[in-house]
């Protein structure tokens, strides 16, 4: 069962509506052009509620109107105190430069409401935070999850163990193969006797404790090869955010098996025996080389390695015995 991208799909629509908004605030009508003036305030209340006077250009005359002052300026832009002579106060105000309203006043007081591209950001933006914060939560058990480390020690080992496994029974096919062709008593110098000497001698070199060590990696390569299917969801982040709740239950519990697993193996030393194992089985590649060793420690004890040949190639089984021919029926005794 896979989880559902819940928080995913309110980030997208958060995003959605965020970008609605950028899109409507860059191509949508703007706030028309203004300009600051100066306004000669001819009635002011405490609560900033005036009577202005400007002159506007477009109109080419002098005009009049309620505004809305700044109640909190310095008393020194109040009548009576505004040197004017007049009696008057001052203000400052913005006017409109363009549009059918040019000349007139901007309220500055007024409430405009909010339009579309301000709604799209207030719901865009709680949309975006509560997806990144919720999906991070979400993640968070899945991302501790992840054991990528010790994945990558057991498919060490495993490769090793599997490699080690399959280089022992390449050595002992070719004991038997050669065996099959030569033996020890005749032929040594060259040609198959001395391919089985070489090949003998390599399993000889990689040691008696070779056969166990090849046995056991690839006992613990099946296993780990197992093992590690499930703990597929813990390799890495991505492979972690994408499985379901119950693949990570399973590779959970993989993990902890795998764990036991290798500690056990390493405090064996079981990485290094398969490695060492590996490179004594390896000597036989230099065959120039493998066959003058081989022949010279052949000459020295040959008794080892025949007792070596019947331990790993015995003798072949004795062809069956061929019918005895038939007598004729004229040459029977009566």
């Amino acid at each position: 069962m896979r989880h559902v991208p819940f928080f995913r799909w309110v980030l997208t629509l958060g995003f959605v509506l965020f970008t609605c908004a950028v899109g409507l605030y860059a191509f949508g009508p703007g706030l028309p052009d203004t300009r600051q003036i100066d306004l000669t305030v001819l009635d002011e209340k405490p609560d900033g509620a005036c009577r202005v006077r400007w002159h506007d250009p477009y109109q080419d005359r002098t005009r009049e109107e309620p505004y809305r002052c700044d109640p909190g300026r310095s008393d020194l832009l109040k009548a009576p105190q505004w040197a004017d002579g007049g009696g008057y106060g001052w203000e400052s105000g913005f006017m409109l430069t363009e549009g059918r309203h040019r000349g007139d006043l901007e309220d500055a007081g007024a409430d405009t409401g909010l339009g579309s591209a301000d709604v799209f950001l207030l719901l865009g933006a709680p949309l975006v935070t509560l997806g990144l914060i919720g999906g991070n939560l979400r993640a968070l058990p899945r991302t501790l999850g992840v054991r990528a480390p010790l994945v990558r020690r057991a498919m060490g080992l495993s490769s090793a163990a599997a490699r080690v496994a399959d280089d022992y029974e390449r050595a002992l096919a070719a004991v038997r193969e050669a065996g099959r062709h030569a033996d020890l008593s005749r032929d040594t110098g060259s040609g198959p006797g001395a391919r089985l000497v070489t090949a003998l001698w390599v399993l000889k070199e990689a040691g008696p404790s070779a056969g166990e060590t090849a046995a056991r990696g690839r006992a613990i390569a099946r296993r780990l090869d197992g093992l590690l299917q499930d703990t597929a969801p813990s390799a890495d982040l991505r492979s972690s955010l994408r499985a379901g709740p119950v693949a990570r239950a399973r590779a959970g519990r993989a993990v902890a098996e795998l764990g036991a697993l290798l500690a056990e193996a390493e405090r064996d030393g079981l990485p290094e025996r398969c490695a060492q194992t590996s490179v004594d089985l390896l000597r036989g590649q230099d065959a120039e080389w493998a066959a003058l060793a081989a022949a010279t420690d052949f000459a020295r004890d040959p008794a080892a390695y025949r007792h070596l040949l019947a331990r790993w190639a015995p003798a072949a089984d004795p062809p069956p015995a061929r019918p005895a021919a038939r007598t004729p029926w004229w040459r029977r005794r009566r």
